[in-house]
């Protein structure tokens, strides 16, 4: 977080760059005794630390929902739903979810292809960055096959499963095949297994959401651990959003419906036009002119009539 010492009080006052670990602190604290699962929704301005090459603003809104108190298929099956839901809801349109495993290298390393501990990060890197070359210079070169087990769900997860010789990653198979089914026609769906960057937290799973005519990601979610390691703390599973983009985009769009109110209007109908969700413009003087100040209706009497 960004950090300032108030001169006066010498209080610290930090920016946050992110809300999730705030509803972590809240779950895990005034809301522990709560039945789970637990779920809860937030939303507000986070500081980016770093920018992205492709979005350099480093303020930018952060909405979203955590599941706490599980993190299996049901869970992330429902918050990835869910998630494609609220972007809808936003204004995106030709949604895609692109879904990844951040903890597979860890799993396979262990299991049915074996890495010294000190080439496994050296192996994420080069995976993630997408390098064969650097991967092989790695010591992972029978890692090669995840690199291309990417691309369209279908066709990628059928790619992952034949590399699971050993059936070790049979129920990450089985739980990404059930959430892709609980999406639909919803979103198009991708595979990209051993793609990490902005998962360093998630455990078993990850998902990144993209729209049409935003640029760079609209969001990401996945699964977690509230303070602890894959090994320990409560279980969660959850989604941000940067609606920013989408946010732009309805304000630069068509014009919203507005009501002018003339002079010696009702004001009883006034606000009761308002309370109906209505917009309306009054007039300060007979100088004052409908169409100019962007209305597309006007009030008489008690009727609202759309302008000519």
């Amino acid at each position: 977080m960004f950090r300032f010492i108030d001169p006066v009080s010498l209080r610290t006052l930090a920016l946050r760059s992110d809300i999730t670990p705030q509803v972590g602190r809240i779950a895990e604290t005034g809301l522990a005794a709560a039945p789970r699962p637990l779920r809860l929704a937030y939303a507000g301005p986070v500081a980016t630390i770093k920018a992205d090459a492709l979005d350099p603003k480093r303020e930018r809104m952060q909405v979203g929902a955590e599941l706490i108190g599980s993190d299996g298929v049901a869970a992330a099956a429902e918050v990835v739903a869910m998630a494609i839901e609220a972007a809808k809801a936003a204004g995106a349109t030709g949604i895609s979810v692109d879904f990844t495993l951040p903890d597979l290298v860890d799993t396979l390393a262990t299991t049915i292809l074996p890495l010294d501990p000190q080439a496994i990060d050296a192996v994420r890197r080069e995976l993630d960055s997408k390098d064969a070359g650097g991967l092989k210079v790695a010591g992972g070169e029978s890692y090669l096959p995840l690199l291309y087990a990417a691309g369209p769900f279908e066709s990628a997860i059928e790619k992952l499963a034949q590399i699971d010789v050993g059936g070790v990653l049979a129920s990450r198979i089985a739980g990404l095949r059930e959430i892709a089914a609980r999406v639909g026609g919803a979103a198009r769906l991708t595979l990209d297994p051993t793609e990490r960057h902005g998962f360093e937290y998630q455990s078993w799973f990850g998902f990144t959401i993209y729209a049409e005519g935003v640029r760079g990601l609209l969001g990401r979610g996945g699964t977690y651990r509230i303070s602890g390691d894959a090994e320990g703390g409560e279980p969660a599973t959850g989604f941000s959003l940067y609606p920013d983009p989408l946010i732009d985009v309805a304000a630069n769009g068509a014009a919203r419906e507005a009501v002018f109110l003339p002079l010696g209007h009702d004001p009883a109908v006034a606000s009761q036009l308002r309370s109906g969700g209505w917009r309306t413009i009054a007039a300060l003087s007979d100088a004052d002119d409908a169409g100019t100040l962007g209305c597309t209706h006007r009030l008489d009497g008690a009727e609202v009539r759309i302008l000519p």
